[in-house]
């Protein structure tokens, strides 16, 4: 049990005193290019998922009609 408690008490330094943090505008840079990387990505998998739909769709409709 000691040892659980030396851990968080060294981790919770390790945190305050140790590590740089980002300042403020740097953050805000990195969220909105993440922001930004994540819209394109959505916009782009919206894109190739209609793609996909519509050609499995008229596949169907060509091998329907094939068979009837």
């Amino acid at each position: 049990m000691m040892s659980l408690i030396s851990f968080l008490k060294d981790s919770f330094i390790e945190f305050k005193d140790k590590v740089e943090w980002p300042k403020w505008p740097q953050l805000q840079s990195s969220t909105t290019v993440v922001a930004i990387a994540t819209i394109l990505l959505a916009i782009f998998t919206f894109g190739i998922d209609t793609l996909f739909s519509e050609a499995i769709k008229n596949i169907y409709t060509l091998l329907i009609g094939a068979f009837n």
